[in-house]
């Protein structure tokens, strides 16, 4: 690895309802998939610092940080995307111009990746997990 190299970071957050099915936003851009809240870190932010912005931006609500419960290496991106276990300060929903829906789901209907990396943070132990897809 050489010193100018640069790789992307991103810090994504788990959230899960009372009838323990997580939180995934539909987004309006690239292939217009569902995914966690969340994206790239920008110049000078922490991880944490890229979470509250994110879900922010993307919910109009503020998160709170329980635990980093993974770091994982996506190949496609040459990305390390940090999973968070956070919960909503408030219910009221209000999605950016970057997502058109959002939706709760069951653990057991998201793909192989996101069910992995969702259950490993609903399953903490108190050891950050990683791994690469």
């Amino acid at each position: 690895m050489a010193y100018n190299d640069k790789y992307r970071l991103s810090s994504h957050a788990v959230i899960i309802n009372e009838e323990n099915e997580v939180l995934l936003l539909k987004a309006t851009y690239g292939t217009k998939g569902w995914g966690l809240p969340g994206g790239a870190l920008e110049p000078g932010e922490t991880i944490h610092d890229a979470l509250f912005r994110e879900c922010f931006e993307e919910l109009g609500v503020k998160a709170e940080v329980k635990y980093l419960s993974g770091v994982y290496y996506h190949s496609v991106y040459e990305s390390q995307a940090f999973i968070f276990r956070a919960e909503l300060k408030s219910s009221n929903i209000v999605l950016s111009e970057e997502h058109s829906e959002y939706k709760y789901t069951k653990i057991t209907e998201l793909s192989d990746i996101q069910k992995q990396r969702v259950n490993e943070c609903i399953n903490f132990n108190g050891v950050v997990q990683s791994d690469k897809f």
